[in-house]
């Protein structure tokens, strides 16, 4: 079994393996084909952890992982705000007035667009970012460029045209980093803990107002909840909730002995600090 290997979707190079270098710069790296594989080599033991992402502030939730976390047994031990710095690369030797095409994953895409028709690119949608920056050392096609990161001018050796080339700043994507034992942290008051819980409501009237009114009679801030349907039935929805707390709190205690009641597969599946930038 590894102990050093933290695993990430996507190409080498993408904005997952660029998080994993600034969390965990110790351990290696490893890429996968997709989220499943990086997510069940933490449950099979051959990575010690994985880097997911959940939500970006400009194209909102990574779906699919709402609903691969009940499949699997792992927790999340914390959390990781990554700026998204899109880079505009080319061939080394490429003149900025030779462009004419730039590819990269359809969301980097829409993020500088008004930058790419400013410079009369025609963009070309890729599987992913750091896989459009691969895909240049292979192309003989002149004045071809790619949206991605600086990791991945580093990887694959080439020229970062313009830095900072989305549309707007501030564009920032939120990581949870995933491992096989829950780590528990101790209660500390002078630390902000964040508690991520998955439960479905039981399928009664008022069943979701009255098992998330615990929190609120309590005191314990709700800072995010997500619902998606865990079945083929469509008869109850399951959700995922982050709230500002620790299960050692009384008041946390008091809060989800009410969810108990209204809801059912209640499971927690994290308690971490929270990270800086949530109070940026």
């Amino acid at each position: 079994m590894s102990t050093n290997i933290i695993a990430y979707q996507g190409h080498k190079g993408a904005y997952s393996h660029l998080s994993c270098h600034h969390v965990h710069p110790e351990m290696e790296a490893f890429a996968c084909a997709s989220f499943v594989d990086a997510m069940f080599m933490v449950e099979r033991g051959e990575a010690q952890l994985a880097m997911i992402p959940l939500e970006n502030s400009t194209a909102g939730r990574v779906e699919e992982i709402y609903r691969l976390m009940p499949k699997t047994q792992l927790h999340i031990i914390s959390e990781h705000f990554e700026p998204v710095n899109h880079c505009l690369l080319a061939k080394k030797g490429t003149r900025m007035e030779d462009l004419r095409k730039v590819s990269s994953h359809p969301q980097a895409l829409a993020q500088c667009d008004n930058n790419t028709k400013s410079l009369g690119l025609i963009p070309i949608a890729s599987l992913d970012t750091a896989g459009a920056a691969e895909a240049l050392l292979t192309m003989d096609e002149p004045g071809h460029a790619a949206i991605a990161s600086s990791l991945a001018a580093e990887l694959y050796g080439l020229e970062i045209l313009r830095e900072n080339f989305q549309d707007k700043t501030g564009n920032t994507t939120r990581f949870v980093i995933l491992a096989k034992d829950s780590h528990m942290p101790k209660l500390d008051k002078n630390i902000t803990f964040i508690t991520t819980i998955m439960f479905t409501v039981r399928n009664i009237p008022a069943a979701l107002y009255k098992g998330l009114g615990g929190f609120a009679t309590n005191g314990v801030n709700m800072v995010k909840l997500e619902s998606y349907m865990s079945s083929d039935t469509m008869q109850a929805a399951s959700f995922h909730l982050d709230v500002e707390g620790h299960p050692d709190q009384k008041a946390m205690q008091y809060a989800l002995q009410e969810l108990d009641f209204f809801a059912k597969e209640v499971r927690i599946i994290g308690t971490y600090p929270a990270h800086p930038f949530r109070f940026k």
